[in-house]
């Protein structure tokens, strides 16, 4: 599915202080898109907005080809959405059975073959968002949304991610991230928030 992100005049506001005004911007197919700011500026507000979970105060954001804008997205925030008792293996089963798609081979992608028994609960901090990002690549789906999704990630996992952004760029995704250092993808476009 080829899917182009268009935002115009965006604004946001929460508990009663205004995040950005007037943000516009083109995201095209096969786009890695960075949202750069400091702390408070409204990055991960600005990806929630993007995910539908905030709604924006005035602006219009439109995915054009997409029926179903918000079913053609993954969003990986700050927490990694882990069930503590389910082993690896079982939430990879239980993504492609949700998403529909194919959970074969995705944890040796992530580096957690060996691991793919363990209840999330034991793994380490840096296994854990492997796990999350074993997410993306079970079911694709065009848009990625992602905050900070380079936080608990050691020097392989970095590469890791890296590789993975590419490669979903590079067969016509179209990936987001909150960042505060490059992640070692060449960005499309960089929106810039609070003057960072």
């Amino acid at each position: 599915m080829s899917v182009r992100l268009i935002a115009k005049s965006l604004e946001l506001a929460r508990g009663g202080r205004t995040l950005f005004r007037d943000l516009s911007f083109t995201a095209e197919q096969g786009s890695f898109v960075e949202i750069r700011g400091p702390n408070g500026a409204g990055k991960t507000s600005l990806l929630r907005a993007l995910a539908g979970f905030l709604r924006l105060s005035a602006g219009v954001l439109r995915f054009e080809g997409a029926e179903e804008p918000f079913l053609t997205l993954h969003f990986l925030g700050h927490q990694n959405g882990l069930k503590g008792a389910a082993s690896a293996d079982a939430h990879v089963r239980y993504w492609a059975g949700l998403f529909g798609g194919a959970g074969g081979g995705v944890l040796e992608r992530v580096g957690l073959a060996r691991a793919k028994d363990l209840p999330a609960r034991v793994l380490s901090q840096g296994q854990a968002r492997r796990l999350a990002l074993a997410r993306l690549v079970t079911a694709r789906r065009p848009v990625w949304l992602l905050d900070e999704p380079a936080a608990a990630l050691d020097g392989n996992g970095r590469g890791l991610l890296a590789e993975l952004i590419a490669d979903h760029c590079n067969t016509g995704g179209l990936a987001f991230a909150a960042v505060h250092e490059p992640l070692g993808v060449a960005s499309s476009l960089t929106v810039s928030l609070g003057g960072g």
